[in-house]
């Protein structure tokens, strides 16, 4: 018995008493209280979409609690601002048809229908392909899924194609996209024409073909994927960051200087860093690189940035255990927030030995110049450009 079982008659009614009752950590005390009155099968069935609902919360919002999941198909949907914003880049140009080989439970489907586009889902797994067009019915919106390969669609009838190949096996996520499914060989095929692929943030620069667009794109701060971009779709940029919620987007990496420590460290967005444009916010803000090989950007003034946080540099310290150890007591720091780059070395750790403990806060930014490891005493600056 699968998740469809829940769509109606007493699957729907045991669903709903699930969801009505569901929460976090009582799982089995749910399904004792259900058995009572429900079929034992389709009580677990119940409880454990009950839980993938409130799993899903974090990434699809209050869509979630008219979705349906299985465990696989929620764990690799991409978040719906993350889709939203791909769908309204679609949406923005001529294209009218979309294939989505490999859609999973259908997240994206939704997003580029709402947007206007015709979609297609294409899913190999019976199961998870009619959860998916039991998604598109949730919202009343058009669309077909059909149950087959993505290797063997005819790709042709369509205006555009996206894929987000399967980047799990055995349970573990896979970092080498030369291992993901459909294989790489493939992924680059459909690049040829017009498609958009989601991969993983951490592929390699050299591994993107020539004449595609790689954006990396994060949201309130945390990186969550890159798109690869392709024929009607290519930006004329072959890299790109773009910071969600608020839309910003830097394309240009300009040459910077570097130099002593000014006034104010900034670290840069994720994205901005995996896209390799941190000379951007050096632009951003009138300053320079710390270190040429290092993602931190000092500078003399604050200029409020979508691009990177920053940070007010108040003290240079000695990396040393206890001059730390003595700054941090001195001080009555009891929130430490520790930032590291180019260095080895375990936040939680060093955290731990300082022992913070007090009513001040601080940040410690400790990176490298050169052969030389430095430390920092910040204060973090808020300002209404800092998204997180």
């Amino acid at each position: 018995m699968s998740v469809t079982a829940l769509l109606d008659g007493p699957g729907a009614e045991v669903l709903a008493a699930a969801c009505a009752e569901y929460r976090p950590g009582k799982e089995l005390q749910l399904v004792e209280k259900l058995r009572r009155r429900y079929d034992a099968t389709l009580v677990t069935i119940a409880v454990t979409q009950a839980a993938l609902r409130h799993r899903a919360i974090a990434k699809f919002g209050p869509d979630a609690e008219r979705m349906y999941f299985t465990p696989d198909g929620l764990e690799q949907a991409t978040r719906t601002t993350v889709s939203t914003h791909r769908a309204a880049r679609v949406a923005a140009t001529q294209i009218d048809t979309v294939v989505d080989l490999g859609c999973g439970i259908g997240g994206d489907l939704i997003t580029m229908a709402r947007a206007g586009l015709r979609v297609t889902g294409v899913e190999r797994d019976p199961e998870t392909a009619a959860v998916a067009r039991t998604n598109l019915a949730a919202f009343e919106l058009p669309g077909e899924v059909l149950v087959g390969d993505a290797e063997a669609t005819d790709v042709t009838p369509y205006d555009m194609v996206f894929a987000d190949p399967a980047r799990r096996a055995d349970g573990r996520r896979v970092f080498d996209h030369n291992a993901y499914s459909p294989p790489w060989s493939f992924v680059t095929g459909l690049l040829e024409r017009t498609a958009c692929v989601k991969v993983a943030p951490g592929i390699p620069h050299d591994a993107i073909p020539e004449g595609v667009e790689a954006e990396w794109i994060s949201d309130s701060g945390e990186v969550k994927e890159a798109a690869l971009w392709s024929g009607a779709l290519y930006g004329g940029t072959p890299r790109r960051a773009t910071l969600l919620p608020g839309g910003a987007s830097v394309a240009d990496a300009p040459e910077a200087d570097s130099g002593p420590v000014g006034k104010y460290i900034y670290e840069p967005d994720g994205a901005v860093v995996r896209a390799g444009l941190v000379t951007a916010v050096a632009a951003a803000v009138d300053g320079w690189l710390l270190d040429p090989r290092i993602a931190y950007v000092t500078a003399s003034t604050y200029v409020p940035t979508a691009l990177a946080s920053a940070y007010e540099v108040l003290e240079e310290l000695p990396y040393k255990e206890k001059a730390l150890r003595s700054w941090v007591r001195t001080g009555g720091i009891g929130t430490l927030e520790i930032k590291k780059r180019g260095v080895d070395l375990d936040p939680a750790q060093l955290r731990k030995k300082l022992a913070p403990k007090g009513s001040t806060s601080a940040t410690l930014i400790v990176t490298r110049i050169g052969r030389d490891a430095v430390a920092y005493s910040c204060r973090r600056v808020t300002g209404v450009a800092d998204h997180r």
